[in-house]
């Protein structure tokens, strides 16, 4: 017979403790543990009603195991690792306003055509829906709409098994009868994506479920969501222009190395062909402007790096960077300082990647200390050169992974240097237009000209 407890949950960290506190012991937040009630079962030490489990080899189920369902997207299907698995969960994270139910509601609609798809919306009323649908010119064949919070009608309308996809909009706004807390809490997260998740495992529906972020940027809810579910998808970008990428955090069917490169227009969103060119189309070519060529999963993607260095107006100098790790921006800034000869110690120093793209890419070092060293002097970069490398904190140079892709990106866009570190192994072809340097301050001095 199961009984109900009384606990303290942090809605922060999901901690649980024994009596309330204003501050959480384990992630240190204040004011977030609220009491919560959690169902306890065999509390008096009964014996268990399980039986045995039923076992067969794998190479049965692998012959039993039904193909993915298809997007219709070629690059989501990519990231997703050949599309969306049947009984798989799939979470989508991302920023409010960019895009999270546009591009859920167009992956219904393709999927749709040869599928049936339940759009479940916790969110917004089903007209509401319609007219995003309508607005956008999305094809709504063999696609169900239905507006709840209850997380036990969705898993019943699951466990029919009339539909192929759910999708769920959002697991936030999801709530379950015998959970007291209210919808959004960690207890109701958490015992909402268990319920909906055992209904689609148990009828092999493929399930998509929206996540929201937090001002920091993290998945709101408990760590376990990341967790329980098979995939993880970070929906991250402008929200009011530029590009947009979608990236797996988790995969349990395919890589996490794997990126979608989109944009917003007014029929929704829509996979850039050619994001390095798209990105250089208007570069004027002036004082602290560097191309780059970098990595999005394993696709490489030219960029331009901006900056600007002026004069401060007050007593201490400031560092702005958007697009790259403001920490890192500083660390080069030293090792600038420190390894060349430079002066920077009264310079306000702004970094920016045009497009909307953040870069976590370490080979972007060399090009930020040559767009730095570009507008400190007033001195522009080699005509049709591309820059990229790790800079190590002797001003050294390191060598990048994926050299050889990134090398033959520039080369297909018509540029005729490559400055880097000497890449291991590439064939003539590509090695020939590559000029390597070993250190940042010989960069500086043999590339950046009048």
């Amino acid at each position: 017979m199961a009984k109900s407890s009384r606990v303290f949950v942090c809605n922060a960290c999901g901690a649980k403790t024994a009596a309330w506190a204003g501050k959480c012991a384990q992630c240190g937040e204040w004011n977030t543990i609220t009491e919560e009630v959690s169902l306890v079962t065999n509390a008096n030490g009964t014996k268990s009603s399980g039986k045995p489990l039923v076992t067969q080899p794998i190479e049965v189920s692998v012959q039993k195991a039904e193909p993915r369902i298809a997007t219709k997207i070629a690059d989501i299907d990519t990231v997703l690792g050949g599309g969306i698995v049947r009984g798989g969960v799939v979470l989508l994270a991302g920023q409010p306003g960019i895009g999270k139910s546009t591009l859920l509601l167009q992956l219904a609609g393709r999927v749709g055509a040869a599928h049936s798809v339940l759009y479940v919306s916790g969110e917004e009323s089903s007209s509401q829906v319609a007219l995003r649908a309508q607005r956008l010119g999305i094809s709504t064949t063999n696609v169900q709409i239905a507006t709840t919070n209850s997380a036990d009608d969705v898993a019943a309308t699951i466990a029919s098994k009339d539909h192929q996809l759910v999708v769920v909009d959002s697991i936030q706004t999801m709530s379950m009868s015998g959970v007291t807390a209210s919808p959004g809490s960690v207890s109701q997260i958490t015992n909402c994506t268990h319920l909906l998740m055992t209904a689609a495992k148990q009828t092999n529906t493929a399930l998509l479920i929206v996540g929201h972020v937090t001002k920091e940027g993290s998945i709101a809810g408990p760590k376990l969501l990341e967790h329980i579910v098979d995939v993880v998808l970070q929906f991250e970008g402008e929200k009011y222009g530029g590009f947009k990428v979608l990236r797996a955090l988790k995969n349990r069917y395919g890589p996490t190395t794997e990126a979608a490169i989109m944009e917003m227009t007014e029929l929704g969103l829509r996979v850039v062909d050619n994001p390095s060119a798209a990105m250089l189309s208007e570069r004027q070519i002036t004082d602290g402007s560097v191309v780059l060529a970098t990595l999005e999963g394993t696709r490489p993607i030219l960029v331009e790096v901006q900056a600007l260095v002026n004069k401060t107006s007050y007593g201490y100098p400031k560092r702005a960077a958007s697009g790259i790790d403001p920490n890192r921006l500083n660390l080069l800034v030293a090792v600038l300082e420190r390894r060349t000869k430079l002066d920077l110690s009264d310079k306000d120093i702004y970094v920016n990647v045009v497009g909307g793209l953040r870069i976590n890419d370490p080979a972007a070092d060399l090009a930020v200390c040559m767009a730095i060293g570009s507008a400190a002097k007033g001195l522009k970069l080699k005509q049709n050169a591309v820059v990229y490398g790790e800079v190590g904190l002797s001003g050294e140079v390191r060598r990048a992974i994926y050299a050889e892709k990134r090398i033959a990106e520039a080369q297909k866009l018509g540029f005729k240097h490559v400055i880097a570190p000497s890449p291991p192994g590439t064939g003539k072809a590509l090695s020939s237009i590559v000029e390597p340097v070993t250190d940042v301050r010989t960069a500086l001095n043999h590339y950046l000209q009048k």
